[in-house]
């Protein structure tokens, strides 16, 4: 077994990245284009994969298309769109089973590459290089009904509505699917010159995980991306402020049964990685684990919320403390999350707790193998934070991680953000 990541470059801005696993039967291979959140561009850019998804020349409609994909075995083709600190992620994939379990001992790595190769860079336009204006229709309604669905649900909305509130003016706040005014006005034309554009400008990262020869994938990318010229615009490391110097309250009203709380945090700045491991041990323990501060107290033992849980960003350095309430507990669980902060920065807490924390973040850690997706998630991110740690290595820097280092990662924690979603009152 070779669970070994490699990366190297292939041509300017593009990378080859690879993970192979004998215990898989089969591979996910993954074109990942890097773009930096733009709210001009974010809308247009978001519906690039689904319309790529659509089929390409070789196979130019989509009945065409899952055919092929039907004719080997079964290969899976899917796509979605993902934030990664300030950066927007198109993401297409195709999902097979290796070479060595087909029946007639077909190859299925080199046509799968291939494939996905032909959607990427030889898509369905027509003569003038413009999208088919019907199948722009469907994906941008499919666009519009998925930003809704986020605004639809309320503890996501909430979430996503706090950070946009805390870094107000920067790419972090952009969402990532873009914005339904923009969506409704983009045409064929706007959606070809996005994805001349994304192609052009993007860092390109390929992936190739699973148990079979990752060099076939490697040749058939290079060659295709060999005659293409680019100007790829470099990756950049996106900051954002590391302390709060003040707490801003905001309250929206609309039609929910249940309030949301979400408190947003900037946390101090992290000069190292033992730094960033206590930090992550300390999250866990006040609110990322069952057993942590959050989970026990304010919800278990003082039932002032439906679910309480604490999120670290490790791009962005932010922490959010999201909660489901009742309206008339906002104020008491807003106190009591405060308060299993400070006990942690007392050091108010047992050696017990600080042991099965480490145990839980260590056993989802070793699961990240268990999944092709997570794997790749897993690595991409580590590209994005210039590190190169593999969830074995984080484990073995959550070893380290003392009281004291914890005790002193929530005192750099500061309170930046409360976003208070709750019902309407009614009327007098």
């Amino acid at each position: 077994m070779n669970n070994q990541f490699l990366r190297e470059k292939l041509c300017d801005g593009v990378h080859f990245s690879s993970v192979t696993d004998s215990k898989f039967k089969h591979n996910r291979i993954t074109a990942n284009l890097l773009l930096k959140l733009d709210r001009d561009t974010v809308t247009d850019n978001a519906i690039v994969p689904f319309i790529l998804r659509k089929g390409c020349r070789a196979c130019p409609d989509f009945t065409r298309l899952n055919q092929r994909l039907c004719e080997l075995y079964g290969a899976s083709l899917s796509c979605d769109v993902a934030k990664f600190g300030g950066y927007q992620v198109l993401e297409i994939s195709i999902y097979g089973v290796d070479d060595r379990f087909t029946i007639g001992g077909e190859a299925m790595v080199e046509p799968c590459a291939r494939l996905l190769t032909d959607i990427l860079l030889d898509p369905n336009v027509d003569a003038n290089g413009v999208f088919d204006a019907h199948d722009i229709e469907i994906e941008k309604q499919q666009l519009i009904d998925t930003i809704e669905s986020q605004i639809n649900d309320k503890r996501v909305y909430a979430l996503s509505r706090c950070k946009s509130i805390m870094c107000e003016g920067e790419t972090i706040a952009v969402d990532k699917y873009g914005y339904i005014e923009d969506a409704e006005r983009i045409t064929a034309k706007s959606a070809a010159d996005a994805y001349r554009r994304a192609l052009e400008t993007a860092q390109i990262e390929l992936f190739f995980n699973g148990c079979g020869n990752p060099e076939i994938a490697k040749k058939i990318f290079a060659e295709a991306f060999s005659g293409i010229r680019r100007t790829p615009a470099p990756i950049e490391t996106v900051s954002t402020a590391v302390r709060a110097e003040q707490v801003r309250e905001v309250k929206d009203e609309m039609d929910v049964a249940q309030s949301k709380l979400v408190m947003g945090f900037r946390t101090g700045g992290i000069p190292d990685r033992r730094a960033f491991g206590a930090m992550r041990m300390m999250i866990a323990l006040f609110g990322g684990t069952p057993n942590s501060r959050l989970f026990t107290y304010v919800r278990e033992k003082l039932s002032l919320c439906y679910y309480c849980a604490a999120r670290f960003d490790r791009l962005t350095g932010l922490m959010f403390v999201d909660s489901g309430v009742e309206k008339q507990n906002k104020q008491k669980a807003y106190d009591e999350i405060l308060n299993q902060l400070e006990c942690i920065r007392r050091g108010d807490f047992t050696d017990e707790e600080i042991t099965a924390t480490r145990m839980l973040m260590q056993t989802s850690l070793k699961a990240v193998g268990d999944s092709l997706g997570a794997t790749e998630e897993w690595y991409l991110t580590q590209i994005m934070a210039g590190a190169a740690l593999s969830p074995d290595d984080e484990s073995a820097l959550l070893d380290g991680v003392t009281r004291g280092d914890i005790i002193e990662a929530a005192k750099r924690v500061t309170l930046d953000t409360v976003y208070f979603l709750t019902g309407k009152e009614a009327a007098q």
